[in-house]
């Protein structure tokens, strides 16, 4: 990976005049719309915006209306996160940790990927235009950011040939498993840091200036802390068994390469490491900080044969085929086709005499074996035990969705077309045209299976009018909070955009977010807060539609869990999936409520406070 393109603006061979044809015998019209490097860097970069406008159209349709198809809790939580930011900017609250959800307990956000780097930028969109345009805007310029920032680095310093790095650029930007998570996680899909890092890893390897060099590293570093850990996590391990992979073939590259590498990577740790120490130490030992990942998700793994089924939102996908090869549809993390494995098959074994390929070829495999998680299936056939059974409890790891691992798989694939895209290519220019029909076909074969569609969405419940007119504001105070109906969860996220939709200026309990079991510091991680009693029997009501018959002891412990919340007011929208069940529940542990607007209200305040 050492080529270097010439200056954008320098002249090829073919701008040089010949002839007649000189300079001055042109017509104007031709000098100023020469297709320039420049100009073609704009095009691709406008490709893959438009692009990203595609996959989310349906959603820009409605932002608030509209949501991704299965799963709604995720843009729910984002979109929380995004009016933290807001506040976070205006009234200069802590960015770490909040009490405005799960209260009193709060939430831990540096163990939540609050992105911060996404939205405190986007604080004057989401003021202007809401969290929900946000959103997708974060969605669409994740996609198309990314893809644009590997084309810049793939075309500067890994390849000669635009289209080569375009190619690798778009596959890096829409490849399966970002659709996967562009309908739910805007955090993972926004890499365009990451080939920067991934660059800058590299030149400390031959820096004459190591220095300087590991405080740009430790600047992206910090700031790639600010919108996803994991990912950040998944770069440094793919640099780290690149570089051996690379030096196990080249042992004589170490003599010259430690001594910067290890200068600028000190350098690094220790200016990212003083960044970040106080955000890193609320992360893992400030109020409702946990350890590890429950064991639903950390066993999250990829199935062999996701790999050569193409992913759902893409031209030849499946959901019903894919159901049993992903943890869910928000996971879909490997996904290539086919034609697509069989290709970079192809592609190591034809360049094989490369050491950058062959190093490639390590780190991608390594990687494609660890996301297949603790259990090794074949269509949904447990095979035998996976290596990932050996490292799930390391530090660190032991917070990683091994899934996910293929998300590095994605990236060595996307370099590997790149390389071979301008290696035909050259060969087609140097008498061998045929070379570059071939290339293209081959291209298409592989890449249309696996081409975007826009994303499945599904339409939400708009927030209360109750909300949207601040008529809430006359009966909740300031440490006091409204109680939803049901009660917020990972299946009820709703009342999460309600808040949102205010800038969060008001508390609510429960929520969706990851904290240590039972709320107890330092415990391993789950989803969601302490059990809660009557949200789990509310729960039940909004999913069945039964109305239990309560007593005495119930309604004591609703009063108590009332009075733990400091809540104000509880709140059932009319529109309400089983409303009229939930609305004789609730009446009968806090008597009748009244209509205001377009919800339930019942005002509890006088049953809740403390001297009472």
């Amino acid at each position: 990976m050492t080529s270097a393109e010439p200056s954008v603006d320098s002249p090829t061979d073919a701008d040089a005049p010949t002839g007649s044809d000189s300079v001055q015998d042109r017509p104007r019209w031709s000098l100023r719309w020469r297709w320039t490097p420049r100009r073609q860097d704009l095009a691709v970069y406008g490709v893959f915006l438009l692009a990203a406008l595609w996959v989310t159209s349906r959603i820009w349709a409605d932002p608030a209306g509209r949501v991704a198809s299965l799963y709604s809790g995720d843009p729910a939580q984002v979109q929380f996160f995004l009016a933290h930011s807001v506040r976070v900017v205006l009234h200069g609250e802590f960015p770490f940790y909040t009490e405005q959800f799960n209260y009193p307990d709060g939430v831990n956000l540096m163990a939540n990927t609050a992105i911060l780097a996404l939205g405190i930028p986007m604080v004057p969109v989401t003021l202007l235009f809401g969290p929900a345009v946000s959103f997708v805007t974060l969605v669409a310029l994740g996609l198309a950011g990314t893809a644009a920032a590997w084309y810049h680095v793939l075309s500067r310093h890994v390849v000669r040939v635009r289209l080569a790095a375009a190619v690798g650029g778009w596959f890096c930007g829409f490849s399966p498993a970002m659709l996967s998570h562009a309908n739910w996680h805007p955090n993972i899909i926004s890499q365009f840091l990451l080939p920067f890092i991934v660059w800058r890893v590299l030149v400390l390897t031959r820096s004459s200036r190591p220095v300087r060099d590991g405080v740009l590293l430790a600047l992206l570093v910090t700031v790639q802390a600010f919108i996803n850990e994991e990912i950040l996590l998944f770069s440094a391990l793919a640099c780290g068994v690149f570089l051996l992979a690379v030096l196990a073939q080249r042992r004589r590259l170490w003599s010259a390469a430690w001594r910067p590498l290890g200068a600028g990577l000190a350098v690094c740790a220790l200016l990212a490491g003083a960044l970040l120490a106080y955000p890193l130490f609320i992360q893992f030992a400030g109020p409702m900080a946990y350890h590890g990942l429950s064991d639903a998700v950390r066993d999250y793994g990829n199935d062999i044969a996701a790999f050569f089924a193409p992913g759902s939102p893409t031209l030849g996908g499946n959901e019903r085929a894919n159901a049993n090869l992903a943890p869910n549809y928000s996971e879909e993390n490997a996904f290539f086709g086919w034609s697509l494995s069989l290709l970079a098959v192809g592609i190591v074994v034809w360049l094989r005499r490369e050491v950058v390929v062959r190093a490639l070829a390590v780190t991608g495999v390594f990687f494609a074996v660890l996301s297949l998680g603790e259990r090794v299936s074949w269509w949904d056939r447990d095979l035998f035990t996976g290596p990932w059974d050996l490292l799930v409890r390391l530090p660190l790891l032991d917070a990683v969705v091994p899934t996910r691992f293929g998300l590095i798989t994605t990236v060595v694939i996307s370099v590997l077309l790149a390389l071979a895209v301008e290696r035909t290519w050259t060969l087609g220019a140097a008498g061998q045209p045929s070379m570059r029909t071939l290339t293209v076909a081959g291209l298409v074969l592989a890449l249309l299976p696996i081409a975007p569609l826009p994303l499945k969405v599904t339409t939400r419940p708009a927030v209360p009018a109750f909300i949207t007119a601040d008529r809430w504001r006359s009966y909740v105070g300031p440490d006091q909070t409204l109680v939803p109906v049901p009660v917020p969860s990972m299946a009820n996220t709703h009342a999460m955009r309600w808040a949102a939709a205010t800038n969060l200026d008001f508390k609510i309990p429960g929520g969706y977010f990851l904290a240590p079991r039972n709320g107890v510091t330092g415990d391993p991680g789950r989803f969601g807060g302490r059990p809660s009693g009557i949200g789990g029997l509310l729960e039940d009501v909004a999913t069945t539609g039964r109305t239990p018959k309560l007593d005495e002891r119930q309604r004591r412990r609703f009063l108590d869990e009332l009075r733990h919340w400091r809540a104000a007011i509880v709140v059932l929208p009319l529109r309400q999936q089983n409303a009229e069940p939930l609305r004789r529940t609730v009446e009968q542990l806090v008597g009748p409520g009244r209509q205001e607007l377009d919800v339930w209200v019942w005002d509890v305040r006088t049953l809740t406070n403390q001297s009472a």
